[in-house]
């Protein structure tokens, strides 16, 4: 018996129906036969239709696409397309020849013919071709038989689509498949023109929408690319992907598409998580969305008149999803490790019975059972590329707040009871995450604990460190609230070639996509030039006059062997300057001579010469106070110092007046800076090095 959605249902009918499924293609280790098997299970069971076979690190599907299977991969194949059948689910084979295809060789045609002709003798009718992420310069024979890059591949696409018979299923992924990729616009590419007058009118292009990661697709976007393309686009859908970073997994719902974009759409497929049993909740909350049709069709979840789109409501799907994804997690994968009530108990070979503590000694160790509030701050804490679920925007906020007010938890004030208390809550939150850890690590489901331990892991340390930090804020101390040292352990900071990259980039952070808490200000470092003069004159005037007003003003101030260069009286040495500047403009400087003896001469300071043997080397660094986070200053100075290292330089020294605590304090938490005793030095002035 045939059913709507399927290939003889739809014959008969005379209608297309709505592609809605999962496409395997992200760059990592591909599914295994068994995982995809499962996966077909569950579209059956939840009302999707389609598997997109389309896994880029699958060498013959991509780097090696001319090469034929082997017996044994064909048979892998033929058993998983026949797979996909019983479960009603149409299997897209799908092919990706641009890295290296010749598009005017008839021989590269014939191989990708015999390619899927190969395919096709396994049982599979449904087929795409691909030419995502590629280059776009074509070789010298092909420039000289296809007047552009567009019209060229269409060529084979056509070509292929009608040796293969016309298939009801054709699929095109172009080279500008979202509007970011577009020169200059959707409207007036000329590549999406081509693609739309030329490609045959049965083929379907897939298109991801604004950006590669889409945080929202509109009715107007996806209305002007259909205009251009002739032919409404089926959706390849990254927003659940996370093959372009391993830090972060994505449990959040299918959201930010309107349930309006269903019949202006060819389909939806979602390209997930690599991680396949993390994709419960991704595939789960889209077959919900796929129900909600422009007609009101019967529902899963009825949506309440508080949602934007009253077909679909983003946190009912997701809880919907998490109460059947909890069912999974508490069923075992381990045969044999779980019995039913009325099988017979697996005898031990001694016949003892287990074992009881005694009186007095540690109870048995006994597991919490996994809940659904658990699985919902997982997915708030590994939510969706541009927002955290709401657990973690509370988490990231109170720990903005904490750090903003921390004067309060150290001085008796107003504020000092609240900041407590919010201290409080705060490790409360830090502990539910802790405590789902635990829960997690016990479930019954090794599994889906497997694929999930990495980022729980991550996560847990990451949370370990902020609730050590409050608590240090609020005065404690011990090994739980232990400050990142001079040497930490390599789980007490974010190691690694990639974090310290972005550690040295001068723009680090200010481009994170999360908005909660709001962003705080975007500091940039760069190199000083005549300019800046003035700027950094007043700068120093400033905090020269703002330390002054806290103390008594002294006839006559001993000068700074710094304050020749703060005045541009002296020349920093080359590589050796920086500026930093906020929106309002420069706030801060560092500056270093990398011989400090011309210094010394100007001011007629005598300073041995042992001094100037360890430390050599000048630096002198001010910010301005309305910039309250240190990060910006400190990264100035460590670029400041990783210069004058380059120099040959053995050491550096700075000289600060004995009542500037800020520059004292700042010194003092750079960690390498000690104080050095210069013979000699005037009363008011104190002296800081460290080794280079």
């Amino acid at each position: 018996m045939s059913t709507p959605g399927s290939a003889e249902g739809r014959a008969r009918t005379g209608t297309k129906r709505f592609i809605s499924g999962v496409v395997e293609g992200f760059y990592g280790r591909p599914w295994t036969m068994e995982q995809r098997t499962e996966l077909f299970k569950r579209e059956q069971k939840w009302g999707l239709n389609t598997y997109f076979y389309a896994p880029k690190n699958d060498y013959k599907h991509r780097m090696y696409w001319r090469d034929l299977y082997s017996a044994e991969e064909a048979g892998q194949l033929t058993a998983l397309i026949s797979a996909a059948k019983q479960h009603d689910v149409e299997f897209i084979y799908a092919i990706s020849p641009g890295l290296d295809i010749t598009f005017s060789n008839p021989k590269e045609v014939a191989a990708l013919k015999r390619k899927l002709d190969q395919v096709r003798h396994f049982g599979c009718r449904s087929f795409s071709l691909l030419f995502d992420d590629i280059e776009t310069e074509m070789c010298a024979a092909d420039k000289q038989a296809f007047s552009s890059f567009a019209h060229a591949q269409v060529a084979i696409t056509n070509a292929v689509y009608q040796h293969l018979g016309d298939p009801e299923t054709f699929l095109f992924c172009p080279t500008d498949y979202c509007a970011a990729f577009c020169t200059p616009d959707v409207s007036q590419s000329s590549y999406l023109h081509t693609v739309g007058e030329k490609l045959l009118p049965g083929i379907d292009v897939l298109w991801t929408g604004p950006k590669v990661v889409s945080q929202k697709i509109s009715v107007e976007s996806i209305e002007e690319v259909s205009s251009v393309l002739k032919r409404a686009p089926v959706i390849w859908d990254n927003i659940h992907a996370n093959d372009y970073d391993p830090q972060r997994t994505f449990l959040g719902p299918f959201k930010d598409r309107p349930t309006e974009l269903i019949p202006k759409l060819g389909g939806v497929l979602t390209n997930p998580n690599c991680e396949f049993d993390l994709n419960f909740v991704a595939i789960h909350t889209l077959a919900t969305w796929c129900k909600a049709t422009a007609g009101g069709a019967q529902r899963d979840v009825e949506m309440g008149d508080e949602e934007q789109d009253p077909r679909y409501s983003p946190q009912k799907a997701l809880t919907l999803a998490l109460t059947d994804w909890l069912q999974e997690f508490l069923s075992t994968d381990q045969p044999g490790a779980r019995q039913s009530s009325d099988e017979e108990p697996v005898q031990t070979d001694g016949g003892e019975s287990s074992y009881a503590p005694g009186a007095g000694e540690m109870p048995l160790y006994t597991a919490e059972p996994l809940s659904l509030d658990d699985l919902k701050l997982l997915s708030d804490l590994f939510h969706l590329p541009y927002e955290h679920g709401p657990a973690a925007r509370a988490m990231l906020q109170e720990l903005d707040w904490l750090k903003k007010h921390s004067r309060a938890a150290a001085a008796e004030t107003d504020e000092t009871a609240e900041w407590r208390s919010r201290a409080q809550q705060f490790d409360g939150m830090c502990d539910a995450v802790v405590q789902m850890f635990n829960r997690l690590s016990n479930a019954p489901n090794r599994s889906i604990l497997y694929d999930l331990y990495n980022y729980i892991c991550d996560i847990k340390s990451g949370v370990d460190l902020a609730r050590a930090f409050v608590k240090t804020l609020g005065g404690a101390s011990g090994p739980s609230a232990q400050r990142m040292s001079e040497d930490p352990e390599p789980w007490g900071f974010r190691g690694g070639l990639s974090g310290e990259f972005q550690r040295m980039l001068p723009c680090h952070g200010n481009r994170d996509l999360f908005r909660h808490p709001p962003a705080t200000a975007v500091y940039s470092i760069r190199e000083y030039c005549t300019e800046d003069k003035l700027e950094v004159q007043r700068i120093s005037r400033e905090m020269q006059s703002a330390g002054e007003s806290k103390v008594p003003v002294m006839m006559m101030q001993p000068p700074l062997l710094c304050d020749g260069l703060s005045a541009g009286e002296i020349s920093p040495s080359p590589q050796c300057a920086l500026v930093l500047e906020d929106e309002v403009g420069v706030c801060g400087y560092a500056l270093a001579l990398t011989d400090a003896k011309p210094a010394a001469t100007k001011i007629q300071r005598a300073v041995s010469e042992s001094v100037f043997k360890d430390f050599p080397s000048l630096v002198t660094v001010q910010v301005l106070q309305r910039v309250t986070d240190p990060s910006p200053a400190k990264r100035m100075i460590g670029r400041l110092l990783s210069s004058i290292r380059s120099s040959g330089s053995r050491g550096v020294f700075c000289e600060l007046r004995q009542n500037d605590r800020r520059m004292h304090d700042f010194y003092a938490k750079l960690g390498s800076f000690k104080p050095v005793q210069i013979p000699g030095l005037p009363a008011d002035i104190v002296a800081m090095g460290t080794s280079l």
